[in-house]
């Protein structure tokens, strides 16, 4: 694998917001210039006048194409030479289109290969307007641009889980009707296969959560989860996928059983983000993932509060830019291997039996947990597999 530093996109998101200052404090620390090529897309006036506000010393070098980036420097493109009014601390349409502006660049830049992956500032949805095209956040405009026919999927992830929704963007009373084992079976597949290529686990082991709390009276679920969610898990089981559940989310997230899976897929929205951010020490990354262009963000605001006042932490963007040079290499390591298959060395006899000589059985015992795993870099798990259950992990029989 080449070992080249990799060119990281940086949009400014919101120039009313912290955008412009997680990015200088970012890379006030000079070790991130060893990492990577910077390129800033944005505005030279609105950087300086975030700098002079925040009173920081930072510096950077302004480019007008990103074929001039140069390492060990910070490189801001220019995006556009407009006269931009800045509003610290407030959400204005001006605000919105120069976030817009600067994405709509880096995405022309990427499709002609000038940069590898893109890291995103924050930006406010509701003051972001297309004409012609109904904006539904960055994820989607992504997919929109350089997607190729692929579907985006948002991953959170924090230094304790990565969690997917099975459901997004749609009102509580609406999930019931969406809880199907169609729709379960392809987004635990879909976020197995993620981890495996884009966090270099082979055998992930994947958490669903159930839908209802358990019974008082005899600790079992509801209809959703007897007729669902668990044939679904075992159809998943079957295909060699190790899902396991449904876990009710007091226990599962409050006795600390998350640590123990490379992923989990929640119910809805505030099942899994509510947890997300209590259990964490600081902001997640949301990882747009399913793309070829890796994008990261971090899962905040622009934080109009605090814009302007020098008090936001850049410890969560960051590490969006470690996760998504991590993914960027983990992908090149997965897919090396898949260019150049070997030939097969014997020739396969068909057998209509259900006994063929490589076969790998389906279930297998071992220990109730594998190795504790910590932070974003978690090692390749163990291949037992629990069994099935709404109280803890367990052992198959």
């Amino acid at each position: 694998m080449e070992n080249r530093k990799l060119r990281v996109a940086i949009t400014h998101g919101d120039t009313n917001g912290i955008g412009y200052e997680l990015i200088f404090k970012t890379f006030a620390d000079p070790e991130m210039l060893e990492l990577c090529i910077p390129i800033v897309y944005g505005s030279p006036k609105i950087a300086a006048y975030h700098r002079k506000a925040l009173d920081i010393n930072a510096q950077f070098s302004i480019i007008q194409n990103a074929n001039d980036a140069k390492e060990g420097r910070v490189n801001l493109l220019a995006t556009f030479d407009d006269e931009v009014k800045v509003d610290l601390g407030e959400p204005t349409p001006e605000s919105g289109d120069a976030a817009m502006r600067a994405l709509d660049r880096a995405m022309t830049d990427y499709r002609d290969g000038l940069f590898d992956v893109l890291v995103t500032a924050p930006i406010n949805r509701s003051n972001i307007s297309m004409e012609g095209f109904d904006f539904q956040g960055n994820s989607k405009f992504i997919e929109t641009c350089v997607g190729e026919g692929r579907k985006s999927f948002d991953v959170l992830v924090n230094e304790n889980m990565r969690i997917a929704f099975l459901t997004n963007n749609i009102s509580l009373k609406e999930v019931s009707g969406a809880v199907n084992k169609e729709n379960i079976e392809e987004k635990v597949e879909k976020l197995a296969g993620i981890i495996r290529r884009d966090f270099n686990i082979s055998n992930p082991r994947i958490a669903v959560m159930a839908l209802n709390p358990t019974s008082n009276e005899d600790g079992g679920f509801g209809i959703e989860e007897n007729e669902i969610i668990l044939p679904a898990v075992e159809a998943l089981s079957d295909k060699s996928i190790q899902a396991f559940g449904p876990y009710a989310a007091d226990d599962f997230f409050g006795k600390g059983w998350f640590e123990q899976f490379d992923g989990i897929v929640a119910m809805y929205h505030d099942q899994g983000m509510a947890p997300f951010k209590a259990l964490s020490n600081e902001e997640g990354i949301i990882y747009t993932s399913g793309l070829p262009l890796v994008t990261t963000t971090i899962d905040e605001t622009p934080r109009y509060d605090i814009a302007g006042c020098n008090l936001a932490d850049a410890d969560a963007f960051r590490h969006a830019i470690f996760l998504a040079i991590d993914v960027f290499r983990n992908r090149i390591v997965y897919d090396e291997p898949m260019g150049n298959p070997l030939k097969k060395l014997y020739k396969e006899k068909r057998d209509e039996s259900d006994k063929v000589r490589f076969s790998i059985p389906k279930k297998h015992s071992g220990s109730p947990f594998p190795p504790k795993k910590k932070s974003f870099e978690k090692k390749e798990n163990a291949a037992e597999q629990p069994a099935n259950t709404a109280d803890a992990p367990q052992n198959n029989e």
